[in-house]
Protein backbone atom coordinates (compact mmCIF):
# COMPACT_ATOMS: atom_id res chain seq x y z
CA UNK A 1 0.00 0.00 0.00
CA UNK A 2 1.55 3.02 -0.93
CA UNK A 3 0.07 5.34 1.22
CA UNK A 4 1.62 3.41 4.18
CA UNK A 5 5.16 4.35 3.02
CA UNK A 6 3.89 7.82 2.33
CA UNK A 7 3.11 8.09 5.95
CA UNK A 8 6.83 6.89 7.14
CA UNK A 9 5.24 2.75 8.22
CA UNK A 10 7.42 0.01 6.90
CA UNK A 11 6.14 -3.45 8.16
CA UNK A 12 9.45 -5.73 9.09
CA UNK A 13 8.70 -9.02 10.76
CA UNK A 14 5.28 -11.31 11.32
CA UNK A 15 4.60 -14.35 12.63
CA UNK A 16 1.22 -16.32 12.81
CA UNK A 17 -1.09 -13.72 13.99
CA UNK A 18 1.07 -10.75 14.40
CA UNK A 19 2.89 -8.11 13.11
CA UNK A 20 5.89 -5.93 13.58
CA UNK A 21 6.30 -2.33 11.92
CA UNK A 22 9.34 0.37 12.37
CA UNK A 23 7.15 3.70 11.40
CA UNK A 24 8.79 7.10 11.13
CA UNK A 25 6.42 9.70 10.76
CA UNK A 26 6.47 11.60 7.56
CA UNK A 27 5.43 15.49 6.95
CA UNK A 28 2.36 13.96 5.32
CA UNK A 29 1.35 11.80 8.49
CA UNK A 30 1.57 15.15 10.42
CA UNK A 31 -0.99 18.17 10.99
CA UNK A 32 0.40 21.98 10.90
CA UNK A 33 1.64 21.96 14.30
CA UNK A 34 4.11 19.69 13.76
CA UNK A 35 2.73 16.14 15.47
CA UNK A 36 0.96 13.25 14.15
CA UNK A 37 -2.83 13.88 13.24
CA UNK A 38 -5.14 11.40 14.92
CA UNK A 39 -6.56 10.03 12.01
CA UNK A 40 -3.60 8.60 10.82
CA UNK A 41 -3.64 6.43 13.51
CA UNK A 42 -6.35 4.89 12.33
CA UNK A 43 -4.56 4.24 9.16
CA UNK A 44 -1.53 2.65 10.99
CA UNK A 45 -4.11 0.99 13.48
CA UNK A 46 -5.90 -0.61 10.58
CA UNK A 47 -3.24 -1.72 8.87
CA UNK A 48 -1.36 -3.58 11.60
CA UNK A 49 -4.48 -5.28 12.79
CA UNK A 50 -5.31 -6.12 9.27
CA UNK A 51 -2.47 -7.45 8.79
CA UNK A 52 -1.79 -9.64 11.89
CA UNK A 53 -5.54 -11.59 10.90
CA UNK A 54 -3.92 -11.99 7.53
CA UNK A 55 -0.66 -13.82 8.67
CA UNK A 56 -3.13 -15.79 11.12
CA UNK A 57 -5.23 -16.85 8.69
CA UNK A 58 -4.94 -19.77 5.68
CA UNK A 59 -3.82 -19.23 2.48
CA UNK A 60 -6.36 -17.82 -0.09
CA UNK A 61 -8.90 -16.80 3.27
CA UNK A 62 -10.02 -13.12 3.10
CA UNK A 63 -10.27 -10.73 5.94
CA UNK A 64 -11.84 -7.19 6.13
CA UNK A 65 -12.16 -4.40 8.92
CA UNK A 66 -15.43 -3.94 10.75
CA UNK A 67 -14.44 -2.21 13.52
CA UNK A 68 -11.23 0.13 14.72
CA UNK A 69 -11.32 1.82 18.08
CA UNK A 70 -8.24 3.71 19.01
CA UNK A 71 -6.94 5.97 21.68
CA UNK A 72 -3.63 8.15 21.53
CA UNK A 73 -1.83 9.01 24.74
CA UNK A 74 0.79 10.71 23.32
CA UNK A 75 1.85 13.54 20.42
CA UNK A 76 4.91 12.48 18.67
CA UNK A 77 6.40 14.40 15.82
CA UNK A 78 7.46 13.99 12.33
CA UNK A 79 11.14 12.37 12.38
CA UNK A 80 10.35 10.28 15.55
CA UNK A 81 11.12 6.44 15.70
CA UNK A 82 8.19 4.50 16.84
CA UNK A 83 7.52 1.06 16.77
CA UNK A 84 4.10 -0.66 16.10
CA UNK A 85 2.63 -4.38 16.63
CA UNK A 86 -0.23 -5.80 15.84
CA UNK A 87 -1.97 -8.80 16.83
CA UNK A 88 -4.60 -11.60 16.82
CA UNK A 89 -6.11 -11.97 20.43
CA UNK A 90 -8.72 -14.35 19.22
CA UNK A 91 -9.64 -15.77 15.74
CA UNK A 92 -12.69 -17.40 15.37
CA UNK A 93 -14.24 -18.77 12.30
CA UNK A 94 -15.75 -15.97 10.74
CA UNK A 95 -14.29 -12.74 12.98
CA UNK A 96 -10.84 -11.86 14.48
CA UNK A 97 -10.32 -9.74 17.26
CA UNK A 98 -6.83 -7.75 16.93
CA UNK A 99 -5.03 -5.30 19.07
CA UNK A 100 -2.34 -2.98 17.81
CA UNK A 101 0.30 -0.76 20.28
CA UNK A 102 2.52 2.23 18.84
CA UNK A 103 4.97 2.94 21.04
CA UNK A 104 8.41 5.36 20.98
CA UNK A 105 11.70 4.05 21.71
CA UNK A 106 11.50 3.61 25.48
CA UNK A 107 8.72 1.40 25.12
CA UNK A 108 5.58 4.02 26.46
CA UNK A 109 2.55 3.55 24.71
CA UNK A 110 1.71 6.38 22.11
CA UNK A 111 -1.66 4.96 20.73
CA UNK A 112 -3.34 1.63 21.32
CA UNK A 113 -6.13 0.33 19.22
CA UNK A 114 -8.83 -2.67 19.35
CA UNK A 115 -10.36 -3.83 16.14
CA UNK A 116 -13.00 -6.61 14.95
CA UNK A 117 -12.35 -8.36 11.24
CA UNK A 118 -14.64 -10.19 9.39
CA UNK A 119 -12.91 -13.48 7.64
CA UNK A 120 -13.55 -15.35 4.62
CA UNK A 121 -12.80 -18.80 4.89
CA UNK A 122 -11.73 -20.59 1.02
CA UNK A 123 -14.52 -23.17 -0.24
CA UNK A 124 -13.03 -26.32 0.70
Amino acid sequence: MPLLGELGLVFERYGEGWVEARWIPTALACNPFGVVHGGVYGVVHDAAMHFAAAAALESGDRSATLDVQFQILRAPAAGDALDVRGEVTRLARQVAFTESVVRDPVGEIVSKAMGTVTVRRKAS
